[in-house]
């Protein structure tokens, strides 16, 4: 295995766009103090995921990265019975191997080890010796089988909380941890979940809303590793019995992320979820969020409007925050007073001004909202309305000149108004003050990997009655989801919303007054030409932005 006349690896990491110049220098100087090799001081920092570098490494030295570690360890004990070397000596320099096809298949920390290579050489002489990269959470875990082959040993899996922390600050942890993060922001996570169970955890990482296992390792590794977040995130180490919730500032793979940190306690273990915010990430305009032309036209008309109060409703996740910076970015022309109030702060935006409430020191929405309200505002977000207190204040602001934006947890459009009478306000308040009201979820994107389909029938026929006039000539293109390497054999890449909007008509007043079900008002809705999520669906699968199947995913329990 020849290293020689070899391209500089931070130079070949900054060609490929992983790192810049500046990144290299830092852990070139954190290296000259501190030791230790340059991809890996690269991740430590949070400069660069262990996928990334393994790949360059995997050019750089001609070495393959290895998809399938075995998991049976018997074919390694073999071959450290035929090699008549201590069982501890392959620990020790945290080297494996395994016999196939007459081929002496090896994989170590280190690869490029002068004792190691020396010894194997000597030993599988009449053999062909085949290496492999692998990530370092691989390596371990076949390292963790082989160890615990001939002790009874846990070396993991203590509850003693000085020993905790001196796991969670040792090297191996911090860049675990390092680079599940950088891998996650690799590739487009919005959450990172850690779920304990009797004798494993896995890592799952939600891409575009959905849930994907990303690794499967040993339980006594657990603790470790959720210390070492609770650590960063300040939250007690030695807590397990209650929930915590704690927050940290990082930079992972360039990105600067503000990390929210969610410990909840299970039977094995404490579930850990991580809700990964980049803070550098830019607002949407509307234009971007995927409204077909004529919502487009009839949501800038609402948020153009004096005084009243639009809402924005659907469940945690389906894109409700972000539709509102939208709509604050587009009104933002310097002429007006804008104050939100939020709970947390997840955009920072310019010429707004943002307050956040700590409702764990009594500072909550509608405390927030009084003191807004003597700040001589235009125009008012408020991160939820959760409660009656709340939506009093904002009816109040609404019908004494205010604009007023919020969203509210609702499965339709229409329950927006059934829910506010619930809370306890008057059905004449609620059809006086609120303007207008809009349901979303978000559906996946087609990756480019897409081909074209055909419908069923019945879809075509519907979309007949409900395609807006501006897209009637638009030819369709119906497409179904493959999957390629680029959006991971998903065939979704990014999310796209889909909507329902309902106007507050003196037909929908009457029936608000009345305390009409939301049947009733469905139907008039469907009457003036509202049409629901799953028909938003379908025309954004008409034009090829997402698939019919995906569409009926999300929207199965709506309809």
């Amino acid at each position: 295995m020849s290293t020689n006349c070899q391209p500089r690896l931070g130079e070949m990491l900054i060609e490929a766009g992983f790192v810049n110049s500046q990144e290299v220098e830092r852990a070139m100087e954190f290296q000259s103090r501190l030791g230790g090799k340059l991809g890996a001081v690269l991740i430590r920092l949070g400069a660069l995921s262990e996928d990334n570098l393994l790949n360059t490494l995997s050019k750089q030295l001609d070495i393959p990265v290895i998809a399938d570690i075995p998991i049976d360890i018997t074919p390694l004990l073999d071959v450290i019975e035929k090699s008549g070397i201590e069982q501890d000596w392959w620990l020790d320099q945290e080297v494996v191997a395994w016999e196939a096809n007459d081929n002496i298949h090896c994989l170590a920390r280190d690869p490029l080890s002068d004792t190691i290579n020396e010894v194997f050489y000597n030993i599988f002489s009449d053999q062909n010796i085949i290496w492999y990269l692998s990530r370092q959470q691989d390596l371990d875990r076949i390292l963790d089988l082989l160890a615990k082959s001939n002790t009874n040993e846990n070396f993991g899996d203590t509850d003693d909380v000085n020993l905790l922390r001196e796991l969670a600050e040792g090297a191996p942890v911090v860049e675990f941890v390092n680079n599940m993060l950088s891998q996650a922001i690799d590739k487009r996570a919005s959450d990172v979940h850690m779920e304990p169970e009797e004798r494993t955890f896995f890592v799952r990482y939600r891409i575009d809303g959905v849930l994907y296992e990303h690794l499967n390792l040993p339980k006594e590794r657990f603790n470790p590793i959720a210390s070492r977040i609770k650590l960063i995130s300040g939250l007690d180490i030695a807590e397990r019995r209650l929930p915590q919730d704690g927050r940290l500032n990082t930079r992972v793979s360039g990105q600067e992320l503000d990390i929210r940190v969610s410990c909840l306690p299970g039977i094995h273990g404490e579930s850990i979820v991580m809700r990964l915010l980049p803070k550098e990430r830019q607002t949407s305009s509307l234009a971007q969020l995927g409204f077909s032309p004529d919502h487009y036209k009839m949501f800038n008309k609402w948020i153009s409007e004096p005084h009243g109060i639009i809402l924005v409703t659907g469940p945690t996740g389906s894109g409700k925050s972000t539709t509102l910076y939208a709509a604050l970015d587009a009104v933002n022309n310097r002429t007006q007073k804008i104050i939100t109030v939020e709970d947390p702060v997840e955009y920072q935006l310019g010429g707004i001004t943002q307050v956040q409430a700590h409702s764990d020191i009594g500072y909550t929405f509608a405390s927030a909202l009084r003191s807004i309200l003597r700040q001589d505002p235009d125009i008012i977000m408020i991160g939820e309305i959760r409660d009656k207190e709340t939506s009093e204040i904002a009816i109040q602001a609404a019908l004494t000149g205010h604009m007023v934006l919020s969203t509210l947890h609702t499965n339709d459009a229409v329950s927006a108004f059934t829910r506010l009478i619930d809370m306890g306000i008057e059905p004449f308040l609620v059809s006086t003050s609120v303007r207008a009201v809009q349901a979303q979820r978000l559906v996946r994107r087609l990756c480019d990997c897409a081909i074209l389909t055909t419908p069923l029938a019945i879809i075509q026929d519907q979309l007949e009655r409900i395609l807006p006039t501006e897209l009637a000539n638009q030819a369709p293109i119906w497409k179904q989801a493959v999957g390629c390497k680029k959006c991971q054999q998903t065939g979704y890449q990014g999310r796209v919303g889909i909507y329902e909007l309902v106007y507050i008509t003196g037909e929908m007043q009457t029936l608000i007054l009345e305390n009409a079900s939301t049947i009733e008002m469905r139907k008039l809705a469907s009457k003036q030409g509202f049409r629901n999520l799953r028909e938003d669906g379908f025309i954004k699968a008409y034009q090829g932005v997402t698939s019919v199947e995906e569409v009926m995913r999300v929207t199965e329990e709506i309809v």
